[in-house]
């Protein structure tokens, strides 16, 4: 018995190496070819692609549409699960590929009908660049079709990749809209709400628009709020809630990116730098991808194009980097992309418009489900957008204007960037590009630098408020795009410098308008580093990007410790206490930080609740907390200023509410483990995962993740990083010495966890270490021929 036994388990273990060998074989077979020669059809000339250490490609080529078959083939081999995830995103095609899962994502991004609007405006969107776009597009299904075996994940989906069609281009780009802004303008929506249900010293307050950490490129700090007196507003006689529960809240505003560049003046030999990290969320692989392009073109400086820096797989070209002529990078604009517009009904599926009724077109989109039938939408469009509610309280529909709708919105003319031959040249293209509004930062190898606010904005009509609806009926209204966006070039002290706050003031803000503007802090604490210093190099403003001091919170660590020597209250003084050793950073082993931060945000809630009090009341089930970036300015002046008409009802005193949110934070965290070993690293713990390692059995997810590490950094420090966002990639550079530049990205190149290349990089990343912004030493050679 024993022996039969042993040869089943034998067997049994015989079984399991055979499938696990065929497995294995199976996911070598999604490998891409890194050496050798491969045929690529279309092709006018062969192709050289050669991979470093770190995975990063260089593609040389005979001309533009050999270079962008080339990386479109590369992409293909290498990321397209990711491509594929990007275009069925912006569609509102993910159902298909996983079922019912994804079914209410679906809905939400079908509203927008991006693939059919882009059929239908697609020779617009593309323009002059149609071949190049069709040459990627080529290159990509040839990749895809190269492969023994189709991507892993589609094996573990149990389903096929669909080829690449020419406008799934445009909708990786369209992917970007919805990742950089509030696609239902929720915020909006709530902030309108609130409006309605406040007095408006109230409304004032949540809605203020700046505070003393604002640093703007143009135009002064906004200042501290004034708090209205009691005469104005008194919280103690409005209505308020019994209870202090959870509330929904709105899309929140997210902390974004970093951008700066100093002027030839302040290096040592007069050259300018570009220091650029995009804010995102993480994945495994990340979602970009490094690359070189090396081709002549005559309509290049010098007749040649040589540009490095990172590209999104699914789009030809270089988002950003550095062409030897001009470096740029981008921050996401937070401006008012979207308004609201009431909508008349006139009956019979009518409505009216200034040049008299016009009847809602109906559209019925139909979702493909996987493992069950299809699904089918009704959306129904006015000419300003899809009407998303049907009543806003007065008897009136809401629709959507939001840019992305709109013909001009989108083109892939950002790839016009390696072609341009110094600042003025790559600030006239901006005016062209048609991406998610953005501030684009522009050094040149004469060292000149200039900010630019890249992408369309609207040309709103009317004397009108665009946080409200906008009523056409009475001259409120989109009528096309400004000519120009607002830019400052060449600074007298020679620096600019964005963070997703506000960047202007007067006329130019008013054309940009405010969508949620990230508090100021973190832009504030990156301009006075630059105004510390009078002489910069690679290596000062790759410090500038790794910098995790605590600014921000160092007032509230001084706040804690002096209310809880102000009042014999149990719950302040043991958070004290447990802080009171203050790190200054936002690093791993911070005690200190974590308690500080966990308790301000709990006081924060306190406050918000308090404030819009009456129109939770008013509004019950259906009241949405707006995204409030600035409540900063207003919580700091209430808490030094401590008024008892604006404390929130359910408190007697300003130190009644310090407390309960201190015993809220102690709560909290000592579910852990002891209040003294609560440190930063425990939380901000690197979650940076392959989409479906979430799937897989707990044995297998690891393979698909990079390692856990504590990471130092947290949003309001230009070290931005939490578990699962933060940098997508760090890069220094100055046009014309890119050999001195630096570049980091996590996660990888590659999107299969068998490649050399699946984490290559991310542990100097994690680390702050420098790598090189040139690709390195040639390790593989791939030459793909006609």
């Amino acid at each position: 018995m024993h022996r039969w036994i042993k040869r089943g388990l034998l067997s049994l273990l015989a079984v399991a190496v055979v499938l696990a060998a065929a497995g294995t074989l199976a996911l070598r077979g999604s490998l891409a070819p890194l050496d050798g020669e491969l045929a690529l059809p279309g092709l006018s000339a062969p192709v050289s692609v050669e991979r470093d250490a770190l995975g990063t490609v260089t593609i040389t080529a005979r001309n533009e549409a050999d270079a962008l078959r080339a990386l479109g083939y590369v992409h293909a081999q290498e990321r397209y699960f990711e491509m594929d995830l990007l275009r069925r995103a912006a569609a509102g095609e993910l159902a298909a590929l996983f079922g019912p899962l994804a079914l209410e994502r679906d809905r939400s991004a079908r509203l927008h009908r991006l693939r059919q609007r882009l059929r239908d405006d697609l020779d617009a969107v593309n323009g002059d660049m149609a071949a190049a776009i069709a040459a990627y597009a080529e290159g990509v299904n040839a990749g895809l079709a190269a492969l023994r075996v189709r991507h892993w994940p589609y094996l573990l989906l149990r389903a096929r990749p669909e080829p690449w069609r020419v406008e799934d281009s445009a909708l990786v780009a369209y992917a970007m809209f919805f990742d950089l802004q509030d696609e239902l303008n929720t915020r909006e929506l709530a902030l309108w709400r609130l409006r309605q249900h406040l007095p408006a010293p109230l409304y004032a307050l949540l809605a203020a628009e700046g505070s003393e950490w604002d640093a703007p490129l143009m135009g002064a700090p906004r200042g501290n709020p004034i708090l209205p007196g009691p005469d104005e507003i008194d919280l103690r006689t409005l209505p308020a809630p019994e209870e202090n529960g959870q509330v929904r809240h709105s899309e929140p505003a997210a902390p974004g990116s970093n951008n700066w560049a100093v002027a030839g003046a302040l290096t040592a030999d007069g050259r300018a730098i570009v220091a650029n990290d995009m804010h995102l969320g993480h994945r495994a692989p990340n979602i970009w991808f490094r690359v070189r392009l090396v081709y002549p073109d005559p309509r290049a400086p010098a007749g040649r194009v040589d540009a490095a820096g990172v590209s999104l797989p699914g789009v030809p070209g270089i988002v950003v980097g550095s062409n030897g002529h001009v470096a740029w990078g981008f921050t996401n604009s937070y401006g008012d992309w979207l308004d609201w517009v009431r909508v008349t009904p006139a009956g019979d599926g009518s409505y009216r418009t200034p040049e008299g009724d016009e009847a809602v077109r109906v559209h019925h989109e139909t979702i493909a489900v996987k493992g069950r039938a299809p699904v089918v939408l009704e959306v129904r469009e006015t000419r300003w957008g899809p009407i998303v509610h049907d009543d806003d309280g007065s008897g009136h529909a809401l629709a959507l204007a939001w840019t992305a709708h709109r013909p001009g919105a989108l083109n892939l003319r950002l790839l016009d960037l390696v072609r341009a031959g110094d600042l003025d040249q790559a600030v006239a293209l901006a005016d062209h590009l048609g991406i998610p509004a953005q501030n684009l930062l522009v050094a040149d190898r004469h060292g000149r630098i200039g900010w630019k606010l890249a992408g369309r904005i609207p040309q709103r009509l009317g004397d009108c408020d665009p946080q409200q609806p906008l009523d056409p009926l009475a001259g409120c209204d989109w009528d096309g795009w400004l000519p120009q966006t607002p830019h400052l070039l060449d600074p007298e002290h020679g620096r600019l410098w964005t963070a997703n706050a506000r960047v202007a003031d007067g006329e130019a803000l008013r054309r940009i308008g405010d969508a949620g503007y990230a508090n100021g802090a973190r832009q504030r604490q990156i301009r006075d580093a630059l105004f510390a210093r009078e002489r910069f190099d690679e290596d000062a403003l790759l410090a500038l990007q790794l910098d995790d001091r605590a600014l921000f919170l160092e007032r509230w660590h001084r706040l804690l410790l002096e209310r809880a020597g102000a009042q014999d209250d149990d719950a302040l003084r043991r958070l004290a206490e447990a802080a009171r050793d203050w790190e200054g950073r936002a690093a791993p082993e911070a005690v200190s930080y974590r308690l500080v931060r966990t308790w301000r945000l709990a006081v924060l809630d306190r406050i918000a609740k308090g404030l819009s009090a009456p129109a939770r009341v008013a509004l019950g089930d259906d009241f949405v907390m707006p995204d409030l970036p600035q409540l900063e300015g207003v919580a700091w002046e209430l808490l030094s200023q401590r008024p008892a008409h604006l404390l929130p009802k359910r408190f007697d005193r300003w130190d009644a509410l310090l407390a309960e949110a201190a015993a809220q934070t102690i709560a909290e965290l000592e579910k852990l483990g002891p209040l003294e070993q609560r440190r930063w690293g425990e939380r901000n713990t690197a979650r940076i995962c392959h989409p479906l390692a979430g799937a897989l059995p707990g044995f297998v997810r690891p393979r698909l993740c990079m390692p856990g590490d504590e990471l130092p950094g947290d949003a309001h420090m230009p070290r931005v990083q939490a578990p699962a966002f933060g940098a997508s990639q760090r890069m220094v550079v100055s046009p014309g010495r890119e050999a001195d530049g630096y570049l980091h990205m996590p996660g990888g190149q590659s999107g299969h966890p068998l490649s050399p290349f699946w984490g290559a990089g991310h542990a100097a990343w994690v680390q702050g270490e420098a790598t090189p912004f040139l690709p390195g030493e040639a390790r593989h050679r791939l030459t793909l021929t006609p």
